[in-house]
């Protein structure tokens, strides 16, 4: 296999992620790409590892997202310490109506970033890279040697995060809050690998169209993203955790079962994904970027990565040809 179709999947989701991640989302504009190189081992390589772990393992799907839930709380965590910081970048984020002072953390932002870092920055890039990857999709893309740098970019990039935020903030969680959630991180990384034995039995039916499936990724994820950013009152802080709780729900639900039925395959996890990006493409919009800037910078860096966005979805929905997979039987997102 030439060189360049060897490393173009993982070089591809190396520099999808922080795209993803931080630039459709919002969080950053045009001018400031530079920063998605130092960015990029972490949310690249990040995205990465899941991958590979999760592709490596057996466990597929269900480990890559508890794996990606794993990596949201290690990077907002540990890395920035965005969960405990209440003036992170010149902003009280914690003390809203949900915050628990026992825990020193809010519930609002807390499922925030699972929500963006689990499904968003690592699993939407996944499911994109690999559903451009036709005969690669289910395979490992990288080596021992390959995995092992992969781990040290990712680590370096935690450090230079790490390293900056604290310059910058000079914030510190405390070891009784860094060991708790030390614990949660443990329990899901141990949870994605004890999942690989789990087995559900096929359902009756056929799988809906997938069409239908990227219709109900856009619904759920809106209904989630859209009232968090449109709505700044202190009453829907515990109405959109419920929110929260009810479209993780449904989304685990519905593809947990659809996943089970004949005919489920690669055109409805890019369904998937591509109905999480329309969500994110849409949502920058009204939301605002961490360095503030003009207004009218903002909408254009905006409308330039929405349309980049919607070009990367024709050309993957392109390269989604029609297959015969076998039916899922590890859960949500089966294989």
């Amino acid at each position: 296999m030439p060189l360049s179709q060897r490393f173009a999947p993982p070089l591809a989701l190396f520099l999808l992620a922080p795209f993803v991640g931080e630039f459709l989302l919002g969080n950053l504009t045009l001018a400031e790409l530079p920063l998605g190189v130092l960015l990029a081992p972490l949310y690249g390589c990040g995205a990465l590892l899941v991958r590979e772990l999760g592709r490596r393992s057996g466990g597929g799907w269900p480990t890559m997202v508890l794996l990606a839930a794993a990596y949201a709380l290690i990077e907002e965590g540990p890395v920035d310490q965005l969960l405990w910081n209440d003036s992170y970048a010149g902003a009280d984020q914690l003390h809203g109506a949900s915050y628990l002072p026992s825990l020193g953390m809010i519930v609002e932002l807390t499922q925030s970033v699972l929500a963006l870092h689990t499904v968003w920055s690592i699993c939407v890039p996944i499911a994109l890279v690999e559903t451009l990857s036709r005969s690669r999709r289910s395979e490992p893309w990288l080596g021992r040697v390959g995995l092992g740098v992969v781990a040290c970019l990712y680590a370096a990039g935690a450090v230079v995060v790490f390293r900056g935020n604290y310059a910058a903030e000079h914030f510190l969680a405390s070891p009784a809050q860094l060991a708790g959630l030390t614990v949660v991180i443990v329990g899901l990384i141990v949870a994605a690998f004890g999942i690989r034995t789990a087995r559900l039995r096929p359902l009756p039916g056929r799988a809906p169209a997938a069409w239908r499936v990227g219709l109900a990724a856009l619904a759920v994820t809106s209904a989630y993203w859209g009232p968090l950013n449109l709505l700044s009152a202190d009453w829907y802080e515990w109405a959109g955790a419920v929110v929260w709780c009810l479209c993780w729900a449904a989304g685990v639900w519905w593809v947990s079962r659809w996943s089970r039925r004949a005919g489920w395959g690669v055109r409805h996890r890019f369904a998937l994904a591509a109905g999480a990006v329309l969500t994110y493409a849409w949502v920058a919009f009204p939301a605002r970027p961490e360095s503030g800037g003009s207004l009218r910078a903002d909408l254009l860096s905006n409308a330039v990565f929405a349309l980049l966005a919607c070009l990367l979805l024709v050309w993957a929905a392109r390269r989604a040809a029609p297959e015969d997979e076998p039916v899922a039987r590890r859960g949500p997102g089966g294989s």
